[in-house]
This record gives structure tokens, sequence and C-alpha cells, in this order.
């Protein structure tokens, strides 16, 4: 799955990889995570023959997918991902699919490294590169009871690449910037021509580096959370001993 990523790249180059005219200022963000705004971008209105205006346009959205046919918003799960295999069949997004398919600008995103029941190792998963990259999308419109509507969104993740693997079996989509037409073209591509981008990126695209647990806290949400560091095993409860006991003797009971 993929439940928090970065963009801390300037608007100006993460309007550049979009093809966005432009964006509002916008801080840094180190830690983002479900129910916070998202910026997405999808196709925007059709231009006049001869434009040479983009054809695109940016979205502020609730990082939790909301389909418009849901009665009472506190019963439904929060939909933060979108599984790339059931994207199509699923209810809850076939319809964002084949209309409003959108792209997540990302410096990258983090991952826990499963140790037991306990909450495992985070990593901070970036592309070797570097710079800004976008994730697959989707984008659902919500009327709320009371007349308001909210835009809402979800990350379609696919199959983890051999590459993080180890760490988590699921991996946030990565369309590369030559496919960003066809992906957001819901005018003539429909899903099915699409679902070819729905892969793992290649196995050496992104390195994973060992994070301290301060990501672990939406609270925390300076640079210092993508330093390298490791989490320590926890100590171990003392267990409760029996009055009258002796810890160095053995007891059947």
């Amino acid at each position: 799955m993929c439940g928090r990523f970065a963009l801390t790249a300037t608007p100006d180059q993460t309007a550049a990889l979009l093809g966005l005219a432009e964006l509002e200022e916008f801080p840094a963000r180190y830690n983002i995570a479900p129910t916070q705004p998202v910026l997405m971008a999808l196709a925007g209105p059709q231009r006049e023959p001869g434009s040479n205006l983009p054809d695109r346009q940016a979205m502020l959205v609730r990082w939790g997918l909301i389909p418009t046919w849901v009665e009472d918003t506190k019963a439904f799960p929060l939909l933060i991902n979108a599984r790339s295999e059931g994207v199509l069949q699923k209810a809850s997004f076939k319809t964002a699919m084949r209309h409003r398919r959108a792209l997540v600008p990302a410096s990258g995103f983090y991952e826990w490294q499963q140790s037991g029941g306990k909450k495992g190792q985070p990593y901070w998963i970036r592309p070797k590169r570097g710079g800004v990259i976008a994730f697959a999308g989707l984008i659902e419109t919500y009327s709320e009871p009371g007349g308001s509507e909210m835009d809402t969104g979800a990350i379609i993740t696919t199959e983890a690449n051999a590459g993080i693997g180890h760490i988590h079996d699921r991996m946030p989509v990565v369309i590369e910037e030559c496919d960003f037409a066809r992906w957001l073209d819901c005018r003539t591509q429909e899903p099915r021509d699409v679902l070819d981008l729905l892969k793992p990126a290649e196995p050496d695209f992104f390195e994973a580096i060992p994070v301290s647990d301060l990501v672990n806290k939406v609270a925390n949400t300076g640079p210092e959370i993508q330093e390298r560091g490791v989490v320590g095993p926890q100590a171990e409860k003392p267990r409760r001993q029996k009055p009258g006991a002796d810890e160095n003797q053995m007891t059947l009971l």
C-alpha cells in the first residue's frame, strides 16, 4: 500500500513535470497523510484549435476517495489506495477510472517493513535519479447531504518490484512522463486501453533508506524524518511474577 508520501519539489518544478501553466506557492511537505489535501493533476477542458495553453489542470483533493453512491461516510472505509488488479471491476473505482484519471506528484513515499505484530522499520523510498515523479491517481467528487461538494482521491498501487519487495508487497504505480497524456486522456482512451501502464516500476528505479520512527507521527512534518536512522528493538516488558516466587527457580505453575 501507500499510506504516506512526500512532495518536496518546488511549485515550478512540479508544474514543469505535470505540464501545468502554474501552481500557487506551497511549502515542502515531508509527511503527507490520509485525509490531508493532496495535489493532483487531470485533463482540463478541451482547448480551442491553435491554443498553446496547457490542457491540464491542478486540483487539491482529500486523500481518501469517496464514491458518489456512498450514503454514510462515517460507516464507509477510507479508500486511500486502489489496487490495480481490480480497478476496472470494483464499484468504488470504476467510474473514476473511466472519467477522472489523475497524476499525483511525489518526491517519494514511505513504507514499513513489518516485524511480527509491530509497526516495524520505516523506509523512505525515493527515485534513485532524484526529482519529482507522478503516481497514478483517481479523483471522485462527492456530494455531501448538505449540498456541498468535496473532491476526493486515491493512489493506485500494484505488486512491489524486486527492489522493494523485501519491505512490502505493494507499491504505488509510477506513470512515466512519456505516458502522461495517454493516462489522462479519458475522452479517447478507455480504461482497458491504459491498463498496461499499471505495472511496477523497474527494480532499480527506487532506493530505500531506513529512517527513524519520527515518520510514524503525522505531527512530525520536517525534513529530519527523512534522515537515515534505524528503529531499535523495543525492550521486552518484564513478566509478572507470582508473589513469593523466586525468578531463579523453575516452576510448573
